[in-house]
């Protein structure tokens, strides 16, 4: 079956963009007349909301920012149509690419995401940062994910809503519901894209930010498999206290303490790690209630 205008909502999280909506929405208007148009105002202190009406969108405005994931949640709440797409306010992504994310839902997939290429990252910080995300989470899923953080993308509404309660209000939601589509067995594609340069400077702290994303990659393992995670490190420990013991027994023909911690330390990884597999099962198990 295949998309419908009527079927569909662009839901646009926007914190201050009134540079650059103006270009974007009238994009959209030009191209995907029929498409519902939803912005979701995150708290602005300029015009944002007053361009957004002006160009015929429909504005959800908060009265306080919530984050880029607070406001994609309420945004996806207030949507009706059987299928979404999500995409940022600050110019990065074209609306000509809207309808090959669609087509791609129409051969099957649950979600589709724009994955940019290298030359679409901001720095090469921030692409390091990326390959590591990507890297990790393909381990974890057995397959190649060429952009997990791409707040880019196309899905089927009631499949994304069952994840609502999943994701944080920061910049990290689509590694999260990127994960838990995974992990529910939802089909997912990737679409490669070319994002443009940002135009206004980004809502990230390079500083704050960053601590946020490195806590991205334990997400990443406890929202698929904890134990992918903690069982190579329960390992690590098993074989360094191996190692110790029999050093210390070979040449001081005794068991000592740092031995016994790393044993133990072994031992709590471990069963911290099947912890966490049982509340990770637990957490996906609410969407067949």
């Amino acid at each position: 079956m295949n998309s419908k205008a009527g079927d569909v909502t662009i839901v646009i999280p926007a914190k201050n963009e009134a540079e650059t909506l103006p270009a974007l929405l009238s994009a959209i208007q030009s191209k995907l007349p029929e498409f519902k148009v939803l912005v979701v105002d995150d708290g602005s202190t300029d015009d944002t909301a007053a361009i957004c009406k002006k160009h015929g969108a429909k504005v959800i405005s908060l009265p306080y920012s919530l984050g880029n994931g607070g406001a994609v949640k309420t945004g996806v709440r207030s949507v009706k149509t059987r299928r979404l797409v999500l995409m940022d306010a600050d110019g990065q992504h074209s609306p000509e690419d809207i309808l090959r994310l669609l087509e791609r839902l129409d051969q099957g997939y649950d979600m589709v995401i724009g994955a940019r290429g290298r030359e679409s990252q901001a720095n090469f910080g921030r692409a390091t940062a990326n390959t590591i995300y990507n890297r990790l989470a393909g381990w974890m899923v057995g397959r190649n994910i060429p952009d997990l953080t791409s707040g880019f993308r196309a899905a089927d509404t009631e499949k994304f809503r069952e994840f609502l309660y999943l994701l944080p209000n920061g910049f990290s939601y689509p590694t999260t519901i990127t994960m838990a589509f995974f992990r529910a067995g939802y089909s997912v594609d990737f679409l490669p894209i070319t994002a443009g340069q940002r135009v206004t400077a980004s809502h990230i702290s390079p500083l704050k930010d960053g601590v946020r994303f490195l806590l991205i990659i334990f997400r990443v393992g406890t929202l698929y498999s904890p134990l992918k995670i903690f069982f190579p490190l329960s390992v690590v420990f098993f074989l360094m206290g191996t190692v110790y013991y029999v050093y210390t027994y070979a040449f001081l023909n005794r068991f000592t303490n740092m031995g016994a911690v790393l044993f133990i330390t072994s031992l709590l990884i471990f069963l911290i790690g099947l912890v966490s597999e049982q509340v990770t099962n637990l957490l996906y198990s609410r969407r067949n209630d």
